[in-house]
């Protein structure tokens, strides 16, 4: 049967690599000569036999008869620059000295090379190809004459100073390439320093507001009187307001470095707007604004968007509508499609309006128009990051306003097919009573307040047992001892990660089979992907609401068998 491009055979690859006419080496990360063409070895006067498997550096050495020669120590820099950055590397114009096969001396050439590495399925360097350009000829023009009495002094010296010009140019070209690569890595570095920073800034911050959040909850749930019930939706309010800055500065920041990770899907408008409206609803309701509910529309209606982002860009816009409204105003919602596959979904409100000379600012990072003065709360950012997530997401964000008469804010985004078996959510209790038979959670956490917090939450879980552990060590101890049925695990701890704690739970026979919930203040997308691909059941960010928290208890708990369909359980 003929070969064909899929049955090629390695023999015939091999082949076909050393017929190839160019002068290619292929050098492993060891810098071993592990394959090279005919025409590599006719121009450097060596035989295949002779030079597979030695090094590179023992095979073409420099000239010891010239203590300038700066070949080799240039072209180990440039396979160095290769293995660490992962990168190519083209190198200036070289002077290499080839030694001639009989052992006669040597021959100068000159040679522009370019080095390329091959990354395996770890992403590492597995092979160099060395790439060389021959320019011997167009440097040594002198050769170029059929006789010495044909070579004037005149053309010598015009050859020479070309010859010089060109070694010139190429050097200053190798520098600026070397000084490129330093650039890079010194972005790349900035880079890693910048979301290393985001982080630890996210967790910083995100780790006293998950008590203030979670405590201020219980407190608004309890049985308090109304006056302190109120001072506790205050507290609760404020450390939302500053929750909400925190991720709004973290989202620019993440944008402007190119970061931000985006899941999109096909969202149903109707179930998301019915969503959004009773979120917003009490605001609305404390400001005295009228809001008008989710327009009857086919519940199919839906858009290619990252859901919570859309949220995000809903809940901004219809917060500004409320904020910036009349007393007794009202704020309404449309949706309508547009041509080319889209919908638009517009919030509309009766407030202030705008002047055409503050549209031309309106989406300013930090610009809040008159806002401050009229004694509004905000920082400015909320517009400016609502039309980049929106942008992000192929959509427009677009405004029309009339000062005195109300604004219009419309997203479009385009169409999308919904997914079979999608369905609305629907509102639950306020706090959902649990269905969980008698379980033990174990709770690793270093912060006192963190771990009071969730034993004044799983209040509402008289069934599920608590066990603490402050310590990463302990914690480990706990799990084997008490073998509980689930583990929620804290990822900054002081004597061990959280990724390092998994790990060794799931290593060992006796907690392997446990789930483990992840909580954290490290909110990026990057690892919380990576703890899921690792194998964490769920992952929740630190500020935890209290409904969350206890949505995924019953979630991952095993239920009483009265709300079991099957008898049968372990």
């Amino acid at each position: 049967m003929p070969e064909t491009p899929d049955t090629l055979s390695v023999d015939v690859f091999k082949v076909l690599f050393e017929s190839a006419p160019g002068l290619y080496l292929v050098l492993d990360p060891q810098l071993r000569l592990r394959a090279v063409t005919d025409a590599y070895l006719n121009a450097t006067m060596t035989v295949r036999e002779e030079v597979i498997g030695r090094h590179l550096f023992d095979v073409f050495p420099d000239n010891p008869d010239d203590p300038d020669a700066t070949g080799t120590a240039n072209l180990r820099a440039s396979l160095e620059r290769v293995i660490a950055s992962r990168m190519p590397d083209t190198m200036a114009v070289q002077q290499y000295d080839v030694e001639r096969s009989d052992g006669s001396g040597f021959e100068t050439r000159f040679w522009s090379p370019r080095n390329n590495p091959v990354l395996g399925p770890d992403g590492q360097v597995r092979y160099i190809i060395h790439q060389v350009e021959d320019v011997s000829e167009f440097v040594a023009l002198q050769q170029h004459g059929d006789s010495a009495q044909q070579e004037t002094d005149e053309l010598r010296e015009h050859t020479e100073r070309m010859q010089a010009e060109i070694l010139r140019r190429s050097h200053e070209l190798h520098e600026a390439n070397r000084a490129l690569h330093e650039a890079n890595g010194a972005l790349r570095a900035a880079d890693d320093a910048k979301n290393q920073f985001l982080s630890r800034v996210s967790h910083e911050l995100r780790t006293p507001l998950n008590a203030i959040l979670g405590f201020s909850e219980l407190l608004t749930l309890s049985e308090l009187e109304e006056g302190y019930r109120a001072w506790a939706g205050m507290i609760h309010s404020a450390g939302s307001h500053l929750l909400a800055l925190l991720d709004d500065v973290l989202d620019i920041a993440r944008i402007e470095g190119g970061n931000l990770n985006l899941a999109v899907e096909p969202v149903p408008i109707r179930a998301l707007l019915v969503e959004v409206l009773d979120l917003v609803g009490p605001i609305a309701d404390a400001a005295d604004i009228r809001l008008n509910q989710a327009p009857d529309i086919p519940g199919d209606w839906c858009v290619a968007a990252d859901r919570q982002r859309l949220r995000q860009v809903l809940m901004n816009l219809l917060s500004n509508a409320i904020k910036y409204n009349h007393p007794t105003g009202t704020v309404t919602i449309a949706v309508e499609p547009e041509p080319g596959e889209q919908f638009r979904i517009s919030v509309i409100d009766s407030g202030r309006g705008m002047a055409p000379e503050s549209l031309k600012v309106l989406f300013t990072p930090f610009e809040r128009l008159d806002a401050a003065k009229a004694g509004f709360q905000g920082t400015g950012l909320g517009l400016s990051l609502s039309r980049h997530l929106t942008t992000s997401m192929a959509g427009r964000l677009e405004v029309s306003s009339e000062l005195g008469e109300g604004s219009t804010f419309g997203v479009v985004l385009p169409l999308a097919v919904a997914i079979p078996g999608d369905h609305e959510a629907g509102e639950g209790r306020l706090v959902p009573e649990g269905t969980t038979r008698p379980a033990k959670v174990l709770y690793v956490e270093d912060v006192l307040g963190n771990i009071r917090l969730v034993e004044d939450i799983l209040a509402h879980r008289p069934t599920i047992t608590l066990i603490s552990a402050e310590r990463a060590s302990v914690g480990l101890d706990l799990a084997r001892q008490h073998v509980p049925d689930l583990i929620l695990l804290d990822l900054h701890l002081p004597d061990m990660s959280g990724d390092e704690v998994f790990e060794l739970l799931r290593a060992d026979p006796v907690t392997s089979h446990i789930p483990v919930v992840a909580l954290s203040a490290d909110a990026t997308a990057h690892h919380i992907e990576q703890l899921r691909q690792a194998g964490v059941t769920a992952y929740l960010t630190k500020p935890v609401a209290v409904r969350e928290l206890l949505a995924t208890l019953d979630r991952l708990l095993p239920a009483a068998p009265s709300y079991r369909e099957s008898k049968s359980f372990r």
